[in-house]
């Protein structure tokens, strides 16, 4: 029965530890100027999806996506372009009367 008890402990501070390595996915939107080649938009969601995000949605309006995206590939999509730099911001709504919220 002891030993039972030492395995459990060990169980729920590995899963304790798992929890805490999970980062938390950030609601973002990236846009780029309008002359940015689609290989450095492919190459920025690459970035997010690699470290465990996904693209929520692609606009044909401008050149830019949303997503959910750690703080570690935001940083990363942020260093990657030198010539074509992304305008990355939180993704909210925001309402007639000029109110934010959250989605």
């Amino acid at each position: 029965m002891k030993l039972f008890h030492q395995y459990l402990i060990v169980l729920i501070l590995g899963l304790f530890q798992i929890a805490l390595a999970v980062q938390v996915q950030k609601s973002i939107v990236v846009s780029y100027p309008d002359n940015t080649p689609e290989s450095v938009l492919k190459e920025a969601k690459k970035a997010i999806t690699d470290a465990g995000g996904w693209i929520t949605h692609e606009f044909n309006l401008f050149k830019g996506f949303a997503a959910k995206a750690s703080s570690s590939a935001i940083e990363t999509i942020q260093a990657s372009s030198t010539n074509f730099l992304p305008v990355i911001e939180e993704d909210k709504v925001v309402t007639i009367d000029g109110d934010f919220g959250t989605q």
